[in-house]
Parts: C-alpha cells; sequence; structure tokens
C-alpha cells in the first residue's frame, strides 16, 4: 500500500493548505497521521489514487511523497497491536513508525506500518494469520 507524506513548515497555515486542496479536490482521507520536528511537520496519509495525487500535490509545491507501508487488520481488543509488534520484533523487524485507527463497523483496528523490510514483514505476518490490508475501501 502507498502512503502519502507532505511536508509542512512549522506555521500556522500549513496544514490548512494541503487540507483545503484535498478538499477541493474531493479527497477522502482514510487515515492519516500528524508528526512534528523542530523545522517541520510530516502529514502522513492515505488515499484512494495516491500516484495521481501526489502529482497534484508537487503541481500546487507541496513537498509531496510516496512510500510503500503495510496495513494490517488487528482484533479491536485490549493487546491486539502488541500482538503483532510481537510477531515483528521476534523476527527482528525494526519498526520505524506506526498509525493505528478503528473501523467505522467497530470490529476491527488498522496499523499502517512502516517498517525497514516490507516483503519479510508481509510474508511473517501472513504466516502468523494477520491479514495484510492491501487497500481501505470503507
Amino acid at each position: 500500500m502507498k502512503q502519502i507524506s507532505v511536508f509542512l513548515e512549522n506555521r500556522p497555515g500549513s496544514l490548512y493548505a494541503v487540507l483545503k486542496k484535498l478538499k477541493e479536490w474531493n479527497v477522502n482521507l482514510r487515515a492519516l497521521s500528524l508528526a512534528d520536528t523542530a523545522e517541520f511537520g510530516v502529514l502522513r496519509f492515505i488515499v484512494e489514487h495516491p500516484e495521481d495525487l501526489v502529482t497534484r500535490l508537487k503541481e500546487e509545491n507541496f513537498a509531496a511523497t510516496l512510500t510503500e507501508v503495510l496495513a494490517v487488520g488487528v482484533e479491536d481488543r485490549p493487546g491486539g497491536l502488541c500482538d503483532v509488534v510481537e510477531v515483528l520484533t521476534q523476527q527482528g523487524i525494526s519498526i520505524e513508525y506506526l498509525y493505528a485507527f478503528v473501523s467505522p463497523k467497530g470490529d476491527r483496528a488498522y496499523v499502517v506500518l512502516r517498517v525497514e523490510d516490507l516483503e519479510t514483514a508481509k510474508k511473517i505476518l501472513e504466516e502468523k494469520g494477520i491479514p495484510v490490508i492491501e487497500h481501505l475501501t470503507f
């Protein structure tokens, strides 16, 4: 699955500028995360047709990139995320970052993961019966 990252200046209005464009373009965000450092923020999000959208964002002079990530379905219960992280940790897979959200249906949580070795992580998770999600559509 591909995620878009947009680098934002740490100043009022920079997040709004991106979100306003997404609204104008009728883009529905499926998942998102915002993190900051002293110099800039990083808005990460999942949408349908990310390749097309990152091109449009660049045309509007946003610093946007595509990143390959994994999304997994997790039982929405205490310890569900811990179980996924345990599987990867036991196999020596390092997690660079993650963000999570609950399904609107309320039965599953979803976790977006950036790991050092996507293919190995995907194979390990699937072998352990943890569903890897190719598209977030709901």
